[in-house]
Parts: structure tokens; sequence; C-alpha cells
């Protein structure tokens, strides 16, 4: 990803906010029915965004460890962990306050 620890929580809700746009048209399409393969897709649902999550979090910051910039690599990583706390504490605040729903 990049060194903006902005941009990275940013893609990161983006991601999320897409994921579930995604599931939320997807489920008024198709009428919900019990399968085996339900539970299989939102187990590799889970394991892509963990990937997905860990590469917008974790890659710069390991770069940076590996090119011996320790200081730097937790900075970002505490960066990007803190701006992504605070855009989530900004959509909890919007669920508690009722601004988006219908």
């Amino acid at each position: 990803m990049t060194k903006n620890p902005i941009i990275n929580s940013l893609v990161a809700s983006l991601y999320i906010f897409a994921l579930v746009g995604l599931m939320t048209w997807g489920t008024s399409m198709v009428k919900p029915k019990d399968s085996f393969i339900a539970p299989v897709a939102m187990i590799s649902l889970f394991t892509l965004s963990a990937a997905v999550m860990g590469y917008l979090f974790l890659y710069q910051p390991i770069q940076l460890y590996f090119d011996n910039k320790k200081k730097q690599a937790v900075k970002l990583f505490l960066q990007t962990v803190g701006v992504f706390g605070l855009i989530t504490i900004l959509v909890l605040i919007s669920l508690f306050l009722n601004l988006f729903t219908n």
C-alpha cells in the first residue's frame, strides 16, 4: 500500500463498504436458503478479508521494518490503526444516531 496512514485506512474502509454493499445487493437478489455452501462462502470471505486487511495494514510497516526503519514502521502501523479507529467510531456514531437508516 502506501506510507500514508489516511489513504491506507480509507482504502480499508472503502473495501468494507463495497463488501457490505455487494452483500446487501446480493441478498436482495437471491432468496436465502439453507445449504452447505453458504457457511463455506462466509468463511472464505472472512479469510479473504483478513488477507486484504493484513495487506492494507501491514505491508508497508513490514517493508520499513526490514529496511531497519523500525520506529517508522511502528509509527505507520499505529497511525493507520488510529485513523481506521476514528473512521470506525464515526461509523458507530452514525449508526447510533440513525443517520443512514431508512
